[in-house]
């Protein structure tokens, strides 16, 4: 039984283990890399802030992913057609949308999303605070006393 417990342990840690043990990784593929350092410096940075769509919990950097190659590719055409950081990244989003984005901007409706979990643990806090409070003020609940009628006869069950 020991033993089950301790493999669904390390089965259960193996992904955060993995995560501490990993080291950096890059899927550029030689092919791809641009002969300017600078250029190929803005693209390894634009490729760090755009999420691998198949992957979607990685950046296009690191995700092996063919779709991966085909946005490394993209970003690396932009900048050569001399697109500024900015242009790439709108260009992309524009093409994609904005899940391509690992971190997502704040502006528009996105606010609400950025804003709905301090909202609801605000409400939640709230409530709580309500429930204890409205517990705290309650009266209690007296149990009636017995009547004569049944004091007369537990006291008669009592004696015999």
């Amino acid at each position: 039984m020991k033993r089950v417990v301790l493999i669904c342990l390390l089965l259960a840690c193996a992904p955060v283990l993995s995560i501490v043990t990993a080291t950096e990784a890059h899927a550029v593929l030689p092919d791809e890399v641009l002969d300017d350092p600078a250029l190929e410096a803005r693209a390894r940075e634009l490729s760090k802030g755009l999420r691998c769509l198949v992957c979607q919990n990685e950046s296009i950097d690191e995700s092996n992913a063919s779709l991966a190659r085909d946005l490394r590719i993209l970003v690396r055409e932009r900048l050569v057609a001399g697109d500024s950081d900015a242009e790439v990244i709108d260009f992309v989003v524009e093409r994609y949308g904005e899940f391509v984005l690992l971190k997502p901007q704040t502006g528009g409706w996105n606010w609400l999303l950025w804003a709905a979990g301090p909202l609801m643990l605000l409400l939640a806090l709230g409530l709580g605070a309500g429930y204890l409070r409205g517990r705290a003020t309650a009266t209690p609940e007296t149990e009636a006393g017995l009547s004569d009628e049944e004091r007369a006869r537990l006291d008669a069950l009592l004696k015999e």
